[in-house]
């Protein structure tokens, strides 16, 4: 899984100078950039401040078997030197559900964290996490809006210096609406979404993320949006995404 791990990483920044690419369809941005919390946190405003990263993620998902498909994912935080990799098989469970199993990896070095937080200068090693995720997404549709709601577990396996492995539980609720624009199908989204960390009372942190899906060829769509974390960890900036991606489906 390591050699796995560095190969993708390497390939990451490779691809995004090419183009980024994304699910097919009015997905929503999987990456999460971690860093450690402190010791003894506990939920209370973040940090002073907050970082501005342009951003960009990579995803093809190719389909298995009639509800089952294979998604691989990529991302590069520019501002945060921050890469990741994560590898999901959706499942379609049933007419209004979804159950995704998945597997997360992501790195930042002392210079990013530096950056991600309130007191720099502490850090001589690469943060690195793996992640093992699991989600049941409900999907529903009223007057052309599509209405999701997600609620993912996940394991997140951390560096020994930082503490030890914890669980993680996120829910999201996220509403989309295509919109006819001059003979094409535009797709505005939006999503909020909230983390909530073991060994931590509350939240440790929202997001806030809004964007459209924009159609370029048959199966290829440009996807510009702007994420909002709000971290509610003490010692921990805000980070504010500006994210590019290019959407390619198979099928």
């Amino acid at each position: 899984m390591q050699g796995f791990t560095r190969f993708a990483l390497h390939l990451v920044p490779g691809f995004l100078v090419i183009g980024l690419v994304s699910w097919g369809g009015p997905c929503v941005a999987q990456a999460v950039v971690e860093a450690p919390i402190p010791p003894g946190a506990s939920t209370a405003p973040g940090a002073p401040g907050s970082v501005f990263a342009p951003s960009g993620y990579l995803e093809l998902t190719v389909p298995v078997q009639d509800r089952i498909g294979l998604s691989l994912y990529g991302w590069y935080v520019g501002k945060l030197k921050a890469p990741g990799v994560i590898v999901e098989v959706p499942i379609r469970a049933a007419k209004f559900l979804t159950i995704t199993p998945g597997y997360q990896y992501m790195e930042m070095p002392p210079s990013g964290l530096d950056l991600y937080v309130e007191q720099p200068g502490g850090f001589t090693e690469t943060y690195k996490e793996h992640q093992f995720r699991i989600d049941a997404t409900f999907k529903i549709s009223i007057q052309n809006f599509a209405i999701t709601d997600r609620n993912m577990y996940v394991r997140r396996f951390r560096p020994t210096w930082v503490g030890n492995d914890i669980n993680r539980y996120r829910n999201r609720i996220g509403i989309a609406h295509p919109l006819a624009v001059k003979g094409q199908v535009w797709k505005p989204f939006a999503s909020v979404e909230a983390f909530f960390d073991e060994g931590i009372s509350g939240s440790t942190r929202h997001r806030v993320w809004v964007g459209v899906t924009l159609p370029l060829e048959k199966r290829v769509w440009f996807q510009p949006s702007y994420v909002w974390d709000n971290n509610r960890v003490p010692g921990l900036r805000d980070v504010n995404y500006l994210l590019f991606g290019l959407i390619v489906s198979p099928k």
